[in-house]
C-alpha cells in the first residue's frame, strides 16, 4: 500500500472517529501539539478537541467527505477535503459544508494529523 492509500484509510478512520466520538481512537491518530483553527479564527489543541468529545459538547450526526485531494512531501501529507456537516455544537445546530486541510507526518512508524483548519464554503 503507496502512502496517499494510507492516507485515505486514515482520513476514513479519522471521520468515523469524529461522527462515533471514539475519543480513544482520535487521541491514537491526533498528535500531542496538534493545533486547529475553526472558521471563526479560535485555534485549538488536541486536548481541547478531545475533550469537546468526553463532555458531550459535540455530537456530529452525520459527516459527508468528497473532493479529496492528498499531496505527499516526503514525511508529510496534506489533504484537503470538502465535508457536508450536520452537528450540535454545544448545544447549538452546525450544518453546512466546509473545507477542511490536514496536515499528517509520519512519526515512529505512524501517520499522525499535527495540523489543521476548516473554512465554511
Amino acid at each position: 500500500m503507496n502512502t496517499v492509500e494510507k492516507i485515505i484509510l486514515l482520513e476514513s478512520r479519522l471521520l468515523t472517529a469524529i461522527q462515533t466520538g471514539d475519543v480513544e481512537d482520535l487521541n491514537m491518530l491526533l498528535h500531542d501539539d496538534l493545533l486547529f483553527n475553526f472558521p471563526n479564527g479560535v485555534t485549538i489543541t488536541k486536548a481541547v478537541d478531545l475533550e469537546t468529545y468526553t463532555s458531550g459538547n459535540l455530537v456530529v450526526n452525520s459527516i459527508f467527505p468528497s473532493e479529496q485531494q492528498i499531496n505527499v512531501i516526503n514525511d508529510t501529507a496534506v489533504v484537503s477535503v470538502k465535508i457536508e456537516l450536520n452537528a450540535i455544537y454545544h448545544a447549538q445546530s452546525v450544518e453546512g459544508i466546509f473545507r477542511y486541510l490536514r496536515v499528517w507526518k509520519w512519526f515512529d512508524q505512524e501517520w499522525k494529523v499535527i495540523a489543521g483548519s476548516c473554512v465554511s464554503i
